[in-house]
């Protein structure tokens, strides 16, 4: 493979596997719409509380898998140690579903204690629909590992949209005939209202047991195609496999456990919010109904909102971690801080945007798909938009750690900035009285804390340091005159017609333009660099006919 293609390939893949995350992203937004329709804003606190519980479990059991698999596997293709890879498939689907099939037991029989504690104990019916997924992804996430290890993210990218649009399809539909059923159920016991949430949150939960189903049949469909070509490729191999069953065993687990250890420190706090904030909001006297509401708006609208640009960071992250992993094994540290440079850019001038764009049209959005005009909502919006930038780059950075075999620094970095932040969110409510909106600060306080840490930590370990002007300097000032325009158009749009939806999108469409050409003249990003981005070609095309590229 040609040095230009070596270097490329990184964005290439990440590209993809981000597209298809955005696209995973925007369908979830797009169903999750009719579903706040049907199950209000208390059923969507039933609804977040389930996946809480759950995507701590599926962290816990299963969700570094695929990450472990693609290091390791990208390692060893590497040193074109094919039979090794055969192993480390294996012993991994054998490792994977073990911890899957535990979780699941602990998830089914825990349930009530584990939901009463949250103090919402009818998102039960939610939490038992999920358990089954846990042994699902525990599969599913091996098989995606090998894929991502050898270096293709079409799979995980394909199977991630099929997930979303059978989870869509189901969502809606279980939810609103079980939301019917739990008014009847309801109006036998007496409390219509919170059971017809709960079944209907619970018919949401469905969805996405059946989408991870139906995404493991295709990337099980996928690697029969594939399997051929591996075996014949171990088959070739004219050396014995330089790792024993034993050996590979053990190198997952020393491999799955810090990786298992960060992601669950790293997104742990949202099950520890919800714990305090429900909590402490019951010992200050607020009502229960207002607890319920103001949790299912920031989990079932704002958290909603801001995770559809998280998705690009992910998705690097995903790709970076073999692509590093190859590079450290062949020890060119030179190609490994080329492509944390290369991911870091890429992520910031993606998500700087889209916090000055988030916060100017915190209440056009909200309006435009939920149809919340409230002041919470939009708030929630405007104070939290920052923290789309710092779990961008703190989710990149993760990744990058994870690439170049320092496993535990993540570990470390989430252990300090969760206590420091479970600290924070306490001051917040009991000393400043912020209820719900200490919960969305004290998230952008811990997302802070782990790119500062993170950062410290790869300058350490890489000694790498990053650019700074066309990497945060540019996006910023670029992100400052898109917020302008996107403001004017707006704010001008609706004292000539009172239309939110038309002048909302209009002006997010006028503001990608000015952003680009704004970091085209600030000289943001190069002509090489936009050509990696997704449809790079024609952004390039765009460029010449600005006439605002310089020639390479």
């Amino acid at each position: 493979m040609s040095n230009s293609k070596q270097k490329g390939s990184f964005l290439v893949q990440g590209s993809i596997l981000a597209i298809a995350s955005i696209l995973s992203r925007i369908i979830g937004l797009i169903y999750r719409i009719p579903m706040t329709y049907i199950i209000g804003d208390i059923g969507n606190n039933y609804y977040s509380t389930a996946y809480e519980v759950y995507n701590i479990m599926l962290l816990i059991s299963c969700y570094s898998i695929p990450t472990a698999v693609s290091k390791l596997v990208s390692g060893y293709r590497a040193k074109g140690d094919m039979r090794t890879v055969d192993r480390i498939f294996k012993c991994a689907l054998l490792i994977s579903g073990s911890f899957g099939t535990l979780a699941f037991c602990v998830v089914f029989f825990a349930a009530p204690y584990i939901t009463a504690s949250l103090q919402t104990p009818l998102s039960i019916y939610a939490l038992l629909v999920l358990a089954p997924s846990l042994i699902i992804f525990s599969i599913m996430g091996v098989l995606r590992g090998l894929f991502q290890g050898i270096g293709s993210m079409v799979p995980t990218a394909f199977s991630q949209i099929l997930e979303q649009i059978v989870n869509a399809i189901v969502s809606i539909v279980a939810a609103y005939f079980l939301f019917r059923r739990g008014l009847k159920i309801g109006a036998v016991l007496g409390n219509a209202e919170e059971y017809s949430a709960a079944m209907g949150a619970a018919g949401g939960t469905l969805g996405s047991t059946l989408g991870a189903f139906f995404s493991l049949l295709f990337v099980l469909g996928i690697y029969l195609l594939f399997r051929p070509g591996l075996k014949r490729l171990k088959n070739k191999q004219p050396f014995p496999a330089t790792e024993s069953v034993l050996s590979v065993s053990k190198l997952i687990l020393v491999t799955i456990v810090p990786v298992l250890l960060s992601t669950t420190i790293y997104n742990i706090s949202g099950i520890v919010d919800q714990f305090i904030f429900k909590n402490l909001a019951t010992i200050q006297g607020y009502s229960t109904a207002d607890i319920d509401v103001w949790w299912g708006v920031f989990s079932g609208k704002y958290k909603v909102i801001i995770n559809v640009p998280l998705a690009i960071a992910s998705a690097m992250a995903a790709s970076a971690v073999p692509e590093l992993a190859a590079a450290f094994a062949s020890k060119d540290l030179k190609r490994a801080r080329y492509k944390t440079h290369q991911g870091i850019r890429f992520v910031m001038v993606i998500a700087i945007p889209c916090v000055v764009g988030m916060a100017v049209l915190a209440s056009p959005i909200m309006q435009l798909l939920f149809h919340d005009s409230s002041k919470l909502a939009a708030n929630m919006l405007v104070f939290g938009s920052v923290s789309i930038a710092f779990y961008s780059l703190s989710t990149l950075t993760n990744g990058i750690l994870q690439g170049v075999n320092r496993l535990m620094e993540p570990v470390k970095n989430a252990i300090i900035a969760l206590f420091l932040h479970i600290v924070f969110l306490i001051a917040m409510m009991l000393g400043l009285k912020q209820h719900i909106y200490a919960v969305v600060y004290a998230n952008c306080f811990y997302a802070f804390l782990m790119c500062i840490l993170n950062g410290y930590s790869i300058r350490k370990y890489l000694n790498y340091r990053q650019e700074v002007f066309r990497t945060f300097v540019a996006p910023s000032i670029s992100a400052v005159f898109m917020g302008l325009s996107v403001y004017l158009v707006y704010n001008g749009g609706m004292k000539l017609w009172k239309f939110n939806s038309i002048w909302c999108i209009l002006s997010i469409v006028v503001g990608m333009f000015v952003y680009f050409v704004f970091l085209l003249l600030l000289r943001g990003v190069s002509r090489e660099e936009l050509y990696k981005f997704p449809k790079g070609h024609l952004l390039v095309k765009f460029g010449d006919k600005l006439h605002l590229l310089r020639r390479d």
